[in-house]
């Protein structure tokens, strides 16, 4: 029933701003769970302008000190479907509550972003894969195991139209291309563009 509920609440967002963005933020005031304040947030995410914005910067504040429910908050963002997102998370790299250093941290804002938002990973510009590139070598010498696992958004990118598919080339040859890599990002990269 719950699911069910937040489903309708995505589908209201989306269909009709207005109604979505009154009805997300009633869900996240009255929430009485987190699963349903994280809908409403998601939900909200969906809608672009200053509730949206006022709801993420609420919902930080009030949860700072509780890392899996900021996880939830930085993955929120990370799979907003518009052209800034690329740009949000490179604004969400710098937040005071993001390191490189956390796993959990970086599979929430970046693993989120390039497995569950594909029309921005996959953007014709080749943002979204630069960025990914960009997060697998810099975080390739400290934690190999997690900037691989982030390589593997990469798999299908063969099967994409020309223009993605050669941007998705183009970032993993620039990871191959770099010296030292470690053997985990090395061998998914070889083995991605060996096909």
């Amino acid at each position: 029933r719950r699911a069910l509920r937040n489903a309708a609440l995505d589908l209201i967002a989306a269909a009709d701003p207005e109604a979505g963005t009154a009805l997300a933020q009633a869900q996240i005031a009255q929430a009485t769970n987190m699963t349903d304040r994280l809908a409403g947030l998601a939900a909200l995410a969906l809608v672009p302008g200053e509730a949206r914005e006022a709801a993420l910067s609420a919902f930080a504040e009030r949860y700072a000190n509780e890392p899996l429910v900021l996880d939830k908050w930085f993955a929120i963002q990370a799979m907003i479907p518009e052209d800034g997102t690329v740009e949000r998370i490179r604004r969400l790299q710098g937040h005071p509550a993001f390191a490189n250093t956390n796993p959990n941290r970086v599979r929430s804002l970046v693993g989120s972003f390039s497995l569950a938002n594909p029309t921005q990973f996959n953007r014709a510009d080749g943002a979204g894969y630069a960025l990914v590139a960009e997060t697998v070598l810099a975080l390739d010498g400290t934690n190999p195991q997690v900037a691989a696992r982030l390589m593997t958004a990469f798999g299908p990118w063969r099967r994409l139209e020309p223009v993605r598919r050669a941007a998705a080339e183009s970032a993993l040859r620039r990871i191959a291309a770099t010296p030292g890599l470690s053997r985990d990002v090395t061998d998914i990269g070889t083995r991605s563009l060996a096909g």
